[in-house]
């Protein structure tokens, strides 16, 4: 072995190059030889630092005597000639005797040895057995950590060249073991920022600074369709002299976590596109514009397609047939889409009116009023979402890959389908899609709803004339009514008092009563249009408050009438009656063994003053309670003060359970004058 063979001693500047420390350096292995006789006649460093005795006091002394008490020197004796004599090696721990008078447990590996000259000597190699226990527990704990480790662990040498790799990794990388080994880092990473890790861990081999949680994400070979994630951590491996062996990796599959901030984050943005929707959906009470707002809120987030089609018969506020094998007729009201595409070429255009047969997804939607999902659109699924062949080709070229169409539902009643597409947006549409369209929607649906029901009342208030008063009262469920309209005994001219009772959903009644100051044709006009927004108003199930708040918004533009009114909404199920006053006479009650007494209501300003609020206040009616409701002509004369002759209505009222038709009556001729001026609206209703 020629000179250059062996490491030098220093380098060119003389410094001391750091010194290569093995396992056997770690265990301080001693080795010690002794003749046939027992005398040592080897020593070395290490057998000085085990059993404490330097060179010159061991060398030519008899081991025995030595190190061995004289309890064990019998059995010492006969090993030494037994390994001697057969040549077979001995191995075990054995108590010392350590110069400083202790006793220490040494782990020993005794063997025969032979020179040229054939002269017979035993080596002896021992170490500490407490530190080679320790050492060998500490390698079979790294061992099983290692390959049981659910974190995956690799080793590799400072040319980032896999030396080593756990079970664990093999798993979360999807290649075996061997085939990670000797090869580069750079061949098994599934990361698009490959330069990257790479940059880092040789950086960590170069500075000795760890780097932790390094977070990366990436498709593994056996998951190409689908991203995972990964914390990965870098750690530079020294021999105990400092000599940098290589670099130690920790990759932990974080991939659930990933997904879950994925999730969150969708989730957040989500819920931030409803919160937005809530501000900018609705503004107005017009159809077009409420679903242009949403076919806007809807793009690009939502889909890359939006339309917005109402039924031509919920439009015209019309009570949609039972679904049958025919078609639909849909009114396009809006269409967007987030980027330029020939699939708005496909779509019906705004205002357009377009029958949709019975095998197609929009109309499936609609007469469900379920939402209709197809993830992975085909050529078939195109045919049942195109109105004609053409319109199947013109999406088919724009790319539309995914389709949802969610019903648009206000109170019950499907009133038309917002329709999405994607065609860039390279993700299907999934559930959380259809949920949050299907939220979209229902906010989408009551503004639409709100807004054809106002717009229809406010077409009817413009072209109605006079709307001829009910004869008789319909039954309701809970109550017994009756009626009276008696014009003004002193003209032949009708006024512009009304009475109305309403049916609402849930067995609901709403009972009304106005009275428009003036009389003629004009008055009577007006009241037929109030009457007739009172009920669309009504069938929107609105509060009395916000009844006479619309109300009174039409009033104002009605050529300055001033109209009382109030508005009551009685359920039989809560037996609770809600009643607001616009400015009107309060209502009287009269319930079984009490005195009747007028309603103390919040009295309003009248309809047509302009921008007042009311007040709904809530009442319980128990059975038989006697609530009636009048104009001001029944108790208003030019002799008698207002109070006077409140106080005469309630003694009309002292016998609750008097027949409904002969208490009308009564007060109809018990209080009103042949010379009286003003027409009477009479309202009486008792509980059942």
């Amino acid at each position: 072995m020629t000179a250059e063979s062996f490491p030098s001693s220093a380098d060119e500047s003389g410094n001391e190059p750091p010194r290569r420390i093995g396992l056997l350096d770690v265990l301080s292995v001693a080795a010690v030889v002794l003749d046939t006789s027992g005398r040592i006649v080897f020593w070395t460093p290490q057998a000085e630092e085990l059993f404490g005795y330097t060179a010159e006091e061991a060398l030519g002394k008899y081991a025995a005597r030595l190190f061995i008490h004289p309890e064990h020197l019998q059995a010492v004796q006969s090993l030494f000639a037994e390994v001697l004599a057969t040549g077979r090696s001995w191995a075990g721990a054995f108590p010392i005797r350590h110069k400083d008078g202790s006793t220490r447990l040494m782990e020993f590996r005794n063997m025969r040895l032979l020179d040229d000259l054939g002269d017979v000597y035993a080596l002896g190699i021992a170490a500490d057995y407490n530190l080679l226990q320790r050492v060998e527990t500490d390698l079979a704990l790294s061992e099983r950590l290692i390959n049981q480790s659910p974190i995956g662990l690799a080793l590799m040498g400072p040319d980032l060249r896999y030396l080593l790799v756990n079970p664990a990794l093999e798993r979360i990388d999807g290649i075996p073991a061997e085939d990670h080994i000797g090869r580069h880092l750079r061949e098994t990473l599934p990361f698009t920022d490959v330069d990257t890790v790479e940059s880092a861990l040789r950086q960590v081999l170069t500075t000795g600074t760890p780097l932790l949680d390094q977070y990366h994400v990436g498709r593994p070979p056996t998951d190409p369709d689908h991203d995972h994630a990964w914390s990965l951590s870098f750690y530079r491996l020294e021999d105990p002299g400092g000599r940098v062996l290589g670099a130690a990796t920790s990759v932990v599959d974080v991939t659930e976590r990933h997904r879950a901030a994925i999730e969150a984050d969708r989730a957040r943005r989500r819920l931030a596109l409803i919160a937005d929707a809530s501000t900018r959906v609705g503004t107005t009470l017009e159809v077009e514009q409420t679903a242009h707002e949403l076919a806007e809120i809807a793009t690009p987030e939502l889909a890359d397609v939006v339309a917005v089609d109402i039924l031509d018969s919920a439009l015209a506020c019309r009570r949609s047939r039972k679904p049958d094998n025919g078609p639909e007729l849909f009114r396009a009201i809006a269409l967007k889409a987030a980027h330029p595409t020939v699939a708005l070429n496909a779509a019906d255009a705004p205002g357009d009116l377009a029958a949709y047969d019975g095998d197609r997804l929009v109309t499936l939607c609609v007469r469900t009023g379920r939402p209709v999902l197809v993830r992975h659109v085909g050529d078939h699924d195109l045919r049942r979402i195109a109105r004609d062949d053409e319109a199947t080709a013109l999406l088919s070229r724009a790319g539309v890959h995914s389709y949802l169409a969610v019903p648009l539902i206000a109170h019950g009643e499907v009133l038309g389908a917002l329709d999405l597409k994607r065609t860039r947006n390279p993700l299907p549409f999934d559930d959380d899609d259809v949920v949050l369209a299907t939220e979209l929607a229902t906010r989408a649906a009551v503004a639409i709803d709100n807004a054809r029901w106002f717009q229809s009342v406010r077409n009817t208030a413009l072209t109605l004339q006079r709307s001829l008063l009910p004869d008789h009262p319909p039954h309701q469920t809970g109550l017994e009514l009756a009626s009276r309209y008696q014009p003004a005994q002193a003209t032949s001219e009708v006024g512009g008092d009304w009475y109305d009772v309403i049916p609402l959903t849930d067995d609901k009644t709403a009972l009304v009563v106005g009275d428009v100051m003036g009389n003629g044709i004009d008055a009577a006009a007006t009241m037929g249009r109030l009457r007739t927004a009172t009920c669309a108003y009504a069938d929107l199930d609105l509060a009395p408050d916000a009844v006479l708040q619309h109300l009174d918004k039409i009033t104002c533009d009605l050529e300055h009438y001033i109209v009382t009114c109030l508005y009551a909404v009685y359920d039989p199920h809560t037996r609770q009656c809600r009643i607001a006053n616009a400015g009107h006479m309060p209502p009287a009650l009269a319930r079984p063994g009490q005195a009747p007494a007028l309603l103390d209501l919040p009295a309003g300003a009248p309809l047509g003053v302009g921008g007042i609020t009311f007040e709904t206040t809530t009442m319980d009616l128990g059975p038989g309670d006697l609530l009636v409701l009048y104009t001001d002509g029944l108790v208003e004369t030019r002799q008698h003060p207002i109070d006077d002759r409140l106080n005469v209505l309630l003694t009309f009222l002292d016998e609750p359970q008097r027949p409904l038709e002969e208490t009308c009556d009564l007060l109809l001729y018990g209080l009103r004058h042949p010379d009286d001026h003003d027409d009477v609206a009479l309202l009486v209703a008792r509980t059942l």
